[in-house]
Parts: structure tokens; C-alpha cells; sequence
């Protein structure tokens, strides 16, 4: 099996700083909007270099998501940024009728998303917020998995004609993807070759599968894990050649299992192989205060979790 290797941990909100940063040296027409987080988003070396492409809205999510779609009929490319509770359930309405509606090309980047926002609790942590933007017709869904591909990710979304949702969190977590990565919308990443089992994974529990599949391998069973930074376009292909080959399947997400990534493979192999599947998710249920590591191991969020699911999936073969 393929062995990766954490070169530091890091937050991917900060692979989003990043990747803003370069934007703004790169690319004239992109700005950016904030909520009044600009330390969460790690967005302040963006904005001391281009001061007039940086557009402080205060507390005022629904106005900036108006103020972004308008931006975008002056070819700008605007970038706007809050967590991730506020950048979908606060203004979903604006989301739908201003930008989603009129495929207004407009990436909406939304920080401290799912559980592991930790100790600000329930109110912040959103569970839902990927099902939210993938039912909107039109819009494209990001979630990718460390600080390198967050970067990337970032940059490839400028490039993008359309809405986009980009999501990322709030703790230091595993980097462990290359650093010169080239980012492809839509397309699933093999990271591991496997006999016995599919994971699919987005996000935070991409590193967790890995340990999870290594883990596995240990009990001689061989799983394939791929990371999907893309959850909609969902790359079909990729699902069904690797479940063909394994015949079970562990999805994996730090968000409800209803509306998540879970979900959309599960309708994709009920279309065109049925197989059976477990997921790793939440359970349609609020967060709560706690450490990332605590609100994990609580909720069935990392590698033991996924490491039974894989037996007990394995069983229904």
C-alpha cells in the first residue's frame, strides 16, 4: 500500500490564506469580501497587498453574498468569506435567487465547517452545509482534504467559470498531499490500491482512512481509498470501476449522512451497481462543545470508526 506521510500539521483555512494571497498577485480580477472574520480566514496578506480589491461588510452575510453576485457583472471575481454556517444556512435564500439562479460566478469559501469547529458548539458547527449547495442546480461543491490541497483548490476555482462552494475547516490537521499538486474539479484521487473494499472520503477524513486502511492492511485486508475533494461533479466513474472490483464500499465525511457525500454515492451505485455500503457520518443530529479529537471519537468521525465499518460492511458482501 501507497504510505503517506504528514509533513506538519496544518488548518486548512490557512491553505485558503494562502492560496488568496497568490490570487491577489496573479490574478487582477479577483476580490474578496468578509464577513468580519478576516483572522479566521487568514486572508490579511491579500488584503494589505490590494487594499482596494477588499470589501469589509461587517456582520452582514445576506448583503455580502448580494454584493458579490452584483460584483460579478463588472467581471470581477469575487471571493466571499465567513464560516461555513454562515456562508450557506444564514443566507441561503440570497445564495439561491442572486447567485445560484443566474450562474453568477461567484466562490463562496466557508470556513470552520463540521464538528471539528470544536468548542464554539452546536450553532456554529454545520452539518448540513454540503447538502445545502449540492441541491442547487448549477453549483459546484468542494471539499478538499489538507492545507496543500485547500491551496490548490483555491486557485483552481478562480479559473472556473460559475458558483462555487468551497469548504474548509478550522483545526490543524494532517498535510499530506504534494505541494505542486495540480487540482482537477471533479476528478476523484487514488490514493491507495485496494482488492477487498472501496473508501471514499472528503475532507478531514481522508487522512483518517489512510490510517484506517493501513491499519487494515495489518488484518490482511486491502482497501482502496479515494480521496473525492469534489463532491458535486461527483466523479461516477471512479466509484463504480473501484466498487466493481471490491464489491463494498465505506463513505466518509464529517457531515450528516443525509445530503453528504454518503448520499451521493449511494443514489450513484443504486443507478448503476448496487453494492452494499456503510457509512461514516453523523446520525441527523446536532454537534456540541468539545475538542475536535473529543467531538470525533464521540460522533464516529475517524479511523476506528471507518476501520469497523470496513469489517462490518465486509460481512454483507
Amino acid at each position: 500500500m501507497t504510505k503517506y506521510t504528514d509533513q506538519g500539521k496544518k488548518d486548512t483555512r490557512s491553505g485558503y490564506g494562502d492560496g488568496m494571497t497568490e490570487l491577489g498577485r496573479t490574478n487582477p480580477n479577483v476580490v474578496a469580501l468578509c464577513a468580519d472574520l478576516v483572522g479566521s480566514l487568514k486572508i490579511q496578506t491579500f488584503i494589505d497587498e490590494n487594499p482596494e480589491r477588499f470589501f469589509q461588510v461587517g456582520i452582514a452575510e445576506a448583503n455580502m453574498m448580494g454584493i458579490a453576485a452584483g460584483l460579478t457583472i463588472g467581471a470581477k471575481i469575487p471571493f466571499t468569506g465567513t464560516f461555513a454556517n454562515f456562508s450557506t444556512g444564514r443566507v441561503y435564500d440570497q445564495i439561491r435567487q442572486s447567485i445560484a439562479y443566474s450562474d453568477k460566478n461567484v466562490k463562496i469559501c466557508a470556513s470552520h465547517a463540521g464538528i471539528t469547529l470544536g468548542e464554539d458548539g452546536a450553532t456554529h458547527q454545520i452539518l448540513e452545509d454540503i447538502g445545502l449547495m449540492k441541491m442547487l442546480p448549477g453549483m459546484t461543491v468542494i471539499n478538499p482534504c489538507d492545507f496543500n490541497q485547500t491551496k490548490a483548490a483555491t486557485l483552481a476555482i478562480a479559473e472556473h467559470h460559475g458558483p462555487v462552494y468551497l469548504r474548509f475547516g478550522r483545526p490543524k490537521v494532517a498535510n499530506f498531499t504534494p505541494v505542486d499538486q495540480k487540482f482537477e474539479i471533479g476528478k476523484a484521487l487514488h490514493l491507495t490500491e485496494g482488492t477487498d473494499v472501496t473508501i471514499i472520503a472528503t475532507g478531514h477524513l481522508v487522512w483518517e482512512s489512510l490510517i484506517a486502511a493501513e491499519a487494515l492492511e495489518n488484518q490482511g485486508i486491502s482497501a482502496e481509498v479515494i480521496n473525492i475533494h469534489t463532491i458535486k461533479p461527483l466523479d461516477e466513474e471512479a466509484i463504480i470501476k473501484s466498487v466493481k472490483k471490491t464489491g463494498c464500499v465505506v463513505s466518509a465525511e464529517e457531515h450528516n449522512y443525509l445530503g453528504g457525500l454518503g448520499e451521493s454515492v449511494a443514489r450513484t451505485l443504486a443507478s448503476h451497481h448496487p453494492t452494499p455500503q456503510e457509512f461514516i457520518a453523523t446520525q441527523d443530529t446536532f454537534g456540541e462543545s468539545g475538542t475536535p479529537e473529543q467531538l470525533m471519537e464521540k460522533y464516529g468521525l475517524n479511523n476506528k470508526a471507518i476501520e469497523a465499518a470496513v469489517l462490518k460492511v465486509m460481512k454483507r458482501k
